[in-house]
């Protein structure tokens, strides 16, 4: 009882990941809030519905596009490894660029 000792099962592991977990998703619920608050503050005939909030994280509530999509998560010919996310907050993987990386490596090894 109130032992800091790590359990052979992972029961504690496992509760700390769920608190982190619980952290993280009331942090982007907060910034969801944020950014739709600021958007409804915006004159109607001004909302974009996609932006910034908190300075630095991207946002885009608009419908996603299949050349959204495309562009967010399949997009090997980009710089960007990591961007904004194609519906919501935050950013995403740019799963074509990994693959285009993983590509170079490669033949450059062989």
């Amino acid at each position: 009882m109130g032992s800091h000792h790590k359990s052979t099962d992972g029961t504690e592991r496992t509760a700390k990941r769920h608190v982190v977990q619980k952290l993280y998703r009331l942090v982007v619920l907060g910034l969801a809030i944020t950014a739709v608050v600021k958007e409804v503050r915006t004159p109607a005939q001004e909302r974009t519905w996609h932006g910034v909030v908190a300075g630095f994280v991207p946002y885009d509530f608009r419908v996603p596009t299949l050349a959204r999509l495309r562009e967010r998560v399949w997009n090997p010919e980009s710089e960007h490894l990591v961007g904004p996310r194609a519906f919501g907050v935050g950013w995403t993987l740019n799963a074509g660029r990994l693959v285009a990386l993983a590509r170079e490596r490669v033949a450059a090894a062989g």
